[in-house]
């Protein structure tokens, strides 16, 4: 059976009830999408915890080298990593809770996803988090 990103309905729903996004491959360069992207989705008022072994803070935020090692509760893994790196990111994802593993745009694993799957996480690949946010929610959250 072909994978299918939950409706643009669901996606709203799953963006309004976000608080905790845990973005794994932050990067700490400025001219780098996964920073761009992050920014912005901090801008509209989400909470970025970077998830980076090589960076002390990112966005005004501190570091972690894994999600593991995030003390909050995650509501949402973004992911910007390739897709041959992402099913341990999902059995990690799977490992602390969090409600939601997105792939972001571009990058897609039937693996991740039946990972991510099995352990009760809505998955979305292929999709840029900042691009649907915009659409579904241009006045903000509220």
């Amino acid at each position: 059976m072909a994978f299918e990103n939950p409706s643009r309905e669901q996606i709203k729903t799953i963006l309004q009830g976000a608080n905790n996004i845990a973005v794994v491959g932050l990067s700490d360069d400025p001219s780098k999408t996964s920073y761009m992207v992050s920014e912005a989705m901090q801008r509209k008022g989400y909470r970025i915890i970077p998830v980076n072994p090589n960076a002390k803070s990112i966005l005004g935020e501190t570091c972690y080298p894994s999600l593991a090692d995030v003390p909050d509760p995650i509501d949402i893994v973004n992911v910007f990593r390739r897709p041959e790196h992402t099913p341990p990111i999902a059995e990690e994802a799977v490992a602390v809770g969090a409600k939601v593993l997105w792939l972001q745009l571009g990058i897609a694993n039937d693996e991740t996803a039946a990972i991510a799957e099995a352990g009760g996480l809505t998955v979305i690949m292929d999709r840029c988090i900042k691009v649907e946010d915009s659409i579904l929610l241009p006045n903000g959250k509220a």
